[in-house]
């Protein structure tokens, strides 16, 4: 099964430049965690609620912060016609739970969760959760340098 027929298209692209309060509104009133973030109809970066958290909050930044200051910038996304199993298994391996598929143009075309991976088989989604939920793992949650 390919990226494609399981990835959730309607996607909302932050930007930068976007205020911190701004983007936690609205992950709010959307009940979502993850927005990726575009400039420029390229993929920059991403924010999770986690990054305004530990990156923002707890670092003493205000509302008013920039999403460029604390996004993740080291953005790792699938391509629409990558195979299910491959992408599962690499979430797992990254501790990733949502990531942005883009075309070969490298244009955001949507996001896939592994929820959706569950939805497309639910074996796969198996292998994909027991990496994420293992405790540690590459991503950090330092500000960008």
């Amino acid at each position: 099964m390919r990226i494609a027929e399981i990835m959730t298209r309607d996607v909302h692209v932050a930007s930068p430049d976007d205020l911190v309060q701004d983007i936690a509104r609205e992950m709010a009133d959307t009940d979502i965690g993850f927005l990726p973030v575009g400039q420029n109809d390229r993929l920059v970066g991403m924010i999770t609620d986690r990054d305004i958290v530990v990156r923002c909050v707890a670092a003493g930044r205000d509302g008013k912060t920039r999403l460029g200051d604390i996004m993740t910038t080291d953005v790792r996304y699938c391509f629409d016609d990558d195979e299910l199993s491959e992408v599962a298994r690499h979430m797992g391996d990254e501790q990733i739970r949502r990531m942005p598929v883009v075309n070969h143009d490298k244009r955001l075309v949507g996001v896939v969760s592994l929820a959706d991976a569950a939805r497309g088989d639910s074996d796969l989604a198996g292998v994909g959760l027991k990496g994420v939920t293992m405790p540690g793992g590459a991503h950090n949650q330092r500000p960008p340098q």
